[in-house]
């Protein structure tokens, strides 16, 4: 009984990060039919930055070294005490992590979409799909070559098991995840622009006929959708406790996976999958042998798809005549 708990808590925190990501392959598809192969080095690009944030506010080496360099920035000597002496610096900290993760990585899915996507909005399909891919391969290597292939990921939060499992970390992961895919429903389904980006979703010119921005609209699911991969790559980075040029290679995988397995183009679906393939993953890793977790998790999604060619939500995506 407590292996089982055990594993369904793993999988509960796989899960949070796999719907995390998942998301934004289900945005970009409702929207434009497409699917962003370069969305799994967003969430590589968030782990870096997240990192890099996290030493710049509390790595002593990192501080001493920048402010040996640049004598104005050695103000960070004397916040680093404030962030890592105290509670709320310490929560002031991992706001400023994340935030900054997400802005910032955001902000390169737009950049993304301006420059490598929106030239070929009218071109054949398989156009956008060949530079998604272009622009993957040319972020992960940029990651190996200018940054590092690996850097540790410095512990964060503390280790203590509470029982089953149950960690500090996983907590965090878990309850901040519910919470973000909570705030991203809400803001869909209930908000101005949540109701334009659904208007677009299901048929851009009548959208555009309307008054609706369709520039604007792509562009925000751009920033939507890294921005939330940014942060299940800095979860990824404080649960594994290393950063990678390639860590986004199989999480985007299996989050595009828990996309097509929920109803690719559904927002809901989308998060169903994302906790249902990490509880699968999890439970066939304990359970069975770690080395056919991913045969059976996508075994799984093979016998849904042939019962259910739309996911257990179905696709949530207009056909367009």
């Amino acid at each position: 009984m407590n292996t089982i708990i055990s594993q369904l808590v793993n999988g509960v925190t796989l899960g949070g990060m796999y719907a995390l990501i998942a998301l934004g392959y289900t945005l970009v598809y409702g929207i434009l039919l497409m699917i962003n192969f370069a969305h799994s080095e967003m969430f590589m690009s968030g782990a870096y930055i997240g990192l890099g944030v996290l030493q710049l506010l509390s790595g002593e080496k990192v501080i001493n070294a920048i402010s040996g360099r640049f004598p104005f920035l050695s103000f960070l000597q004397s916040t680093r005490t404030f962030f890592t002496g105290s509670v709320p610096g310490f929560i002031i900290m991992l706001i400023i992590v994340f935030a900054v993760a997400a802005i910032l990585t955001g902000f390169l899915g737009m950049l993304t979409e301006r420059f490598a996507y929106r030239p070929l909005r009218n071109a054949p399909r398989l156009c956008p799909l060949i530079s998604a891919l272009g622009v993957s391969i040319f972020l992960q290597n940029a990651a190996l070559l200018w940054i590092d292939s690996s850097i540790p990921f410095p512990a964060v939060l503390p280790t203590h098991d509470f029982g089953f499992g149950i960690t500090p970390i996983r907590i965090f992961i878990i309850v901040t995840s519910l919470v973000l895919l909570f705030v991203l429903d809400r803001f869909v389904s209930g908000t101005k622009m949540g109701k334009a980006m659904r208007a677009t979703s299901q048929d851009q010119d009548a959208a555009g006929l309307m008054g609706i921005d369709i520039n604007r609209v792509i562009g925000l699911t751009f920033f939507i959708g890294p921005a939330l991969g940014a942060i299940a790559g800095v979860f990824s980075g404080m649960y594994y406790g290393v950063v990678t040029y390639n860590m986004g290679f199989f999480p985007g995988i299996k989050s595009f996976t828990s996309a097509v397995l929920g109803g690719i183009g559904n927002l809901r679906g989308a998060m169903l999958g994302g906790f249902l393939l990490g509880i699968v993953e999890a439970l066939a890793a304990g359970f069975i042998s770690p080395g056919y977790k991913d045969v059976i998790a996508f075994i799984i999604l093979i016998v849904v798809l042939i019962f259910r060619p739309g996911g257990l939500l179905g696709e949530s995506v207009v056909e367009k005549v």
